[in-house]
């Protein structure tokens, strides 16, 4: 029986697992905070684009009705 315990304790393949699956959690977790910041950035770039495009059509058809 105390093999068995002395065994159980001195095997690490279950705390390999562990470690790798909590690399793999932290690695998504970076991806997803990322995406995310990076998703923020690119939408306030286009809201912004899309304004001057609104500023520039709206410009022109003044211009057009003078």
């Amino acid at each position: 029986m105390t093999k068995l315990v002395s065994r159980f304790l001195k095997d690490e393949s279950g705390a390999t697992a562990i470690e790798y699956g909590l690399i793999a959690a932290l690695i998504s977790v970076a991806l997803i905070t990322g995406a995310t910041t990076l998703g923020s950035k690119l939408n306030n770039v286009f809201v912004g684009i899309s304004g001057k495009m609104d500023d520039a059509a709206t410009k022109a058809a003044e211009q057009t009705q003078e």
